[in-house]
């Protein structure tokens, strides 16, 4: 029952299951004197003194009451509502249990939403803060917490976003920022508050940056950017559009490269905005420059300074000098030596035909101007070194041919990564078309078993060995018909024999199988086996090549090239030259004005066949497929012999260039390997068509 009882009668149970909690009770007072006590009490009689209750349910409201009481804020006599229960020890305390462990506080989303129902009332954020018990710092914390934009709010309110998180979120009143940054970050499934202020912070440019510099800030007002204004700060004011500076920047740097670059003959020139180029060197070589040689007369004059500064030395050392004639020694000993360092640093020679080869980076320097650096990089390796025919001390500028597979339409080179991963969808086009031939996979396969335990040969396959390393490691490409022809073929393999028991159950299971499903896990083995490409090589496997025209591959019928894909990875002037080489000059002149991206996205539509254009040029596009997709690649011919000779694809014989130096490197088994690890889970664990199922590339 309930019953009114003065709040002097009220004491502490010791039935009280909560023992900590004391916190907060200012807040909880202050609430009480406003509003008065919400919640009854839950009391039970005591035995002595008579007429007094144990409070074991409501401590803290207990404790708020008993706290304005100190304050003089209330009678102690109050009367306070109090359900009265009785019962023994055990049960009072599991009620007491059950009374806050059902609570559920108030989340930090609801609190904003209450504190803004409350202040769209009167408007009085102190009066708010008075009748909540909270300072008016809180209560803005929450209200600044209620204009999180909607998507990170909703995260907060779902609990996907801790309060802390949502504070550094709050950290800027600009939501779109708020959004950019919690699309950048929401895919990760752990970030902290800190990581989520930098990103914030580093989302705007300061006006010192080298970016902002150059830019200028009325160019970037100009474009559409806006500028915070930092009164009380020596690091200067704050642009709030990053990207609209770096957009401008880019444009500024651009221009100046292609400027640089038709002045200078080199065959690139990258611009980065950045003082540095570190990571921007990963796919390229550096180029070591041979220095001009001396003339007569400079050797001379190195030796006459050589032997003069030794006979100063040795007057200085004998001593006896006067004091000004020391002096006048040492001064021509420090004018020599600074002579002499300067002939010997010699200049860099950069050969017209070396030009062509090689290209640079335009960087930004710390107070904003662009600088041409010095050192000079390759896509492919240059080779240097002793030139005797010629008499000369240095070979210069003779490059390293790259294979036809790396070399895109217009004669530049792919880029290395691009080159590996194109390597790798051929290789998928192979494993997946091999799937419906057992027989010649089972051929294949033997001859790289018997053959490869005796030979020095590289034969493609990792049969016998472990799997091979593909040259591209992590991040995920797009999804390929081959690879999802692969992937749902491994689906219909019958893989009950792998749950048999031990390795002699397994394979007697395996024994019972149909020669059919045998021959489809033969396939899938040999399937998976296949490597995308030689080590330190871009060129294509000479008995992938005859697989494939056994096979008949159709690459241009599995793979299309795509902007992700290819477009986007490569040079402008390479898509320029790609749509002459399918549709003349008439089709690249269309889109010589237009930016990299506008290209790029032409060339996707054209190449899928889904621009209009010519009948000639469709067809011309949609047969198109880099030569680092090709199997059928054609290479030139030295000494009267080609690699495409017809002996040399009946043989299987390649090149010295493509000989493992290693006979042991494709013998290593181990024996008790479980035959399903044999297809674990990665990159080889291909799912391949089934051999009963035609396999046939989507159109």
């Amino acid at each position: 029952m309930t019953q009114l009882i003065p709040l002097s009668k009220l004491r502490l149970s010791g039935s009280n299951v909560r023992k900590s909690g004391a916190t907060s009770i200012e807040q909880l007072a202050a609430d009480i004197e406003a509003r008065g006590v919400l919640q009854n009490l839950l009391v039970t009689p005591l035995k002595k003194p008579r007429g007094h209750y144990a409070v074991f349910a409501g401590g803290r409201r207990l404790a708020a009451l008993q706290l304005l009481v100190e304050g003089a804020r209330i009678d102690p006599n109050t009367e306070i509502a109090c359900k009265v229960l009785e019962g023994d020890e055990a049960m009072l305390s599991e009620t007491s249990l059950a009374e806050n462990f059902q609570r559920m506080a108030m989340t930090p989303a609801d609190e904003c939403r209450a504190f803004q129902h409350f202040l769209g009332m009167d408007g009085d954020v102190d009066g708010v803060a008075k009748r909540f018990g909270v300072t008016r710092r809180f209560v803005e914390g929450r209200l600044r917490l209620a204009g999180l934009a909607d998507p990170v709010f909703e995260a907060l309110a779902k609990g996907e976003m801790t309060l802390d998180m949502a504070k550094a979120y709050a950290s800027t009143d600009d939501q779109a920022k708020q959004v950019r940054i919690y699309e950048q970050y929401a895919r990760y499934g752990y970030t902290t508050p800190d990581q989520i202020r930098r990103a914030i912070a580093g989302d705007a440019l300061k006006a010192s940056d080298p970016i902002a510099i150059l830019v200028g800030e009325d160019a970037y007002v100009a474009a559409g950017g806006t500028v915070e204004r930092e009164l009380f700060s020596e690091d200067g004011d704050r642009w709030s559009d990053p990207d609209i500076a770096r957009e401008l920047a880019g444009k500024i740097m651009e221009a100046e490269a292609e400027r640089l670059g038709a002045e200078s003959g080199l065959a690139w020139i990258r611009p980065i905005a950045s003082s540095h180029i570190y990571n921007a060197t990963a796919d390229l070589h550096r180029v070591t420059l041979p220095t001009t040689p001396l003339t007569e007369a400079e050797e001379a004059r190195v030796e006459e300074i050589a032997s003069r500064m030794d006979d100063i030395a040795e007057q200085i050392e004998a001593g006896g000098l006067e004091d000004n004639a020391a002096a006048a020694l040492e001064e021509e000993y420090q004018k020599l030596d600074r002579e002499y360092d300067e002939l010997q640093d010699r200049p860099s020679v950069l050969t017209d035909e070396l030009k062509t080869q090689v290209g640079t980076f335009l960087t930004l320097a710390p107070d904003g101007t662009m600088k041409l650096e010095t050192s000079y990089f390759s896509e492919t390796p240059i080779r240097t070194g002793d030139d005797e025919d010629a008499g000369s001390s240095r070979q210069r500028g003779t490059a390293a041919a790259p294979a036809p597979e790396a070399v895109a339409p217009g004669g530049k080179p792919l880029s290395a990564r691009l080159s590996d991963e194109l390597a790798m969808q051929r290789r998928d086009i192979l494993a997946a078309s091999i799937l419906a031939n057992p027989a010649l996979a089972l051929d294949y396969a033997l001859f790289a078993m018997i053959d490869g335990n005796r030979g020095y040969d590289r034969y493609g396959t990792t049969m016998k060995a472990p799997r091979p390393q593909d040259p591209v490691i992590g991040g995920e490409m797009e999804p390929t018909q081959a690879r999802i022809a692969i992937e749902q073929a491994r689906e219909a393999l019958d893989s009950s024999w792998i749950e048999a028991g031990d390795v002699v159950a397994r394979f007697e299971a395996f024994r019972a199988l149909e020669d059919d499903a045998k021959a489809a896990w033969l396939a899938v083995m040999v399937a998976g086996s296949l490597e995308a490409k030689p080590e330190y090589s871009a060129t294509t496997n000479p008995l992938h090549a005859r697989l494939a025209t056994i096979l008949e591959i159709d690459v241009a019928q599995w793979w299309r090239p795509t902007s992700a894909n290819f477009f986007d990875r490569v040079a402008k002037g390479t898509l320029l030259a790609l749509l002459t080489e399918v549709g003349g000059t008439v089709l690249a002149a269309r889109y010589s004005a237009s930016k990299k991206g506008e290209v790029s996205s032409a060339c996707e539509k054209i190449f899928a066949g889904e621009a209009i254009t010519e009948t000639e040029t469709k067809e011309a596009a949609l047969a198109w497929v880099p030569d680092a997709m090709r199997f059928d690649i054609e290479r030139p011919t030295i000494d009267g012999l080609s690699d495409d000779d017809d002996e040399a694809d009946d043989t299987g014989e390649t090149s010295a260039d493509d000989t493992d130096l290693d006979p042991d490197a494709d013998s290593n088994e181990d024996p008790d390997d479980d035959p399903a690890d044999d297809f674990g889970d990665d990159i080889n664990d291909f799912d391949v068509a089934h051999p009963d199922e035609a396999l046939e590339p989507a159109e």
